[in-house]
């Protein structure tokens, strides 16, 4: 039986690296061996943190997460590796999976997504993320020539931003506190914006900022009979929000989203791995590298989560290289 060498949380705010046993792989099953693998630095900090509400453990839990959200918890989502055995048509293949951080690993066939070669092994990681996006704006419903903001450009919102701006005649703007987002704004190829000087009167808003300020200038932000898509996660922290004031009279919609369930217009036809299969390909654009911090070692992997889950931090997407 191989061994596999896997992140686990231990206690609030500690990790470790353990050593575990595989099977080999059965009927229908794969053995991957992980080439990278990315760290979604928003929620799986406050999963690192031990600040998941019991009330969303099991809406939060993650494909091939061992444990609850008590500790010791194996936990992650966005791997990248190469099919080592089992099914003979699959040896030699780059995919995708959604499962925790470890070195390799054995899952059935089609917990698995390939992805096409224009698609970095960094690159890929951010397809959990793109996932999201794909999701948020199935529900957003942005249409042409919408304008639309984005407030918060942390790696879901630039993606949310950039996808957004694809679509023709739409005027996409990306809203943050910090000036410097603006150089990834503009490799993006949308508009960039701090908060005080961003444009009003939005057709749709979209939020990933995780900060009461940034909900509140979201919903400014927002046009007559707008609609304000939440895509933040707040964990255990409780958000003050001013439903007073204008909220009403501009008959604002402020609308969820969450990845775990595939957006309510695309249900009766798309499930969650033609939902990954789609997120994976829009990733053949290069741009998107921006987003990408430079590759750290697994073996580091305990301390940059520590790192990672401390504020404040620059990092957008932190990749972990196996090579």
């Amino acid at each position: 039986m191989p061994e596999a060498l896997a992140f686990w949380t231990i206690a609030p705010g500690q990790g470790e690296l353990r050593s575990e046993r595989l099977p080999e792989p059965g009927p229908g099953e794969i053995l991957v061996e992980t080439l990278a693998s990315g760290i979604s630095r928003g929620t799986e900090s406050l999963v690192f943190q031990g600040r998941v509400p019991e009330s969303q453990r099991r809406v939060m839990r993650a494909p091939h997460q061992v444990g609850e959200f008590t500790f010791p918890l194996k936990y992650g989502y966005s791997s990248v590796g190469v099919v080592a055995a089992g099914a003979d048509n699959w040896l030699g293949r780059r995919v995708f999976c959604l499962h925790p951080h470890q070195d390799r690993y054995v899952v059935p066939r089609r917990a698995v997504v390939s992805g096409p070669a224009a698609v970095p092994d960094e690159r890929a990681v951010l397809a959990a993320n793109m996932e999201t996006v794909v999701n948020a704006l199935w529900d957003a419903a942005p249409r042409v020539g919408d304008r639309v903001a984005v407030v918060g450009a942390g790696v879901i919102g630039a993606l949310a931003a950039a996808v957004a701006a694809r679509i023709p005649g739409t005027a996409v703007q990306l809203v943050d506190i910090n000036p410097d987002k603006a150089a990834i704004a503009a490799a993006l190829g949308v508009s960039f914006a701090v908060p005080n000087v961003a444009t009003p009167g939005a057709d749709l808003v979209v939020h990933a900022s995780a900060t009461a300020d940034g909900l509140a200038t979201a919903l400014d932000l927002a046009g007559f009979e707008a609609t304000i898509v939440e895509l933040s996660w707040y964990g255990d922290r409780q958000v003050t929000i001013a439903l007073g004031e204008s909220f009403h009279s501009r008959r604002l919609r402020l609308v969820s989203s969450q990845v775990g369930t595939v957006a309510t217009p695309q249900r009766p036809r798309w499930d969650r791995r033609r939902r990954l299969a789609l997120a994976v390909d829009l990733l053949t654009d290069e741009r998107f590298d921006v987003l990408l911090a430079p590759p750290a070692p697994f073996v580091r992997l305990p301390e940059i989560m520590v790192e990672l889950a401390a504020q404040p931090s620059e990092v957008m997407c932190q990749v972990i290289s196996y090579k």
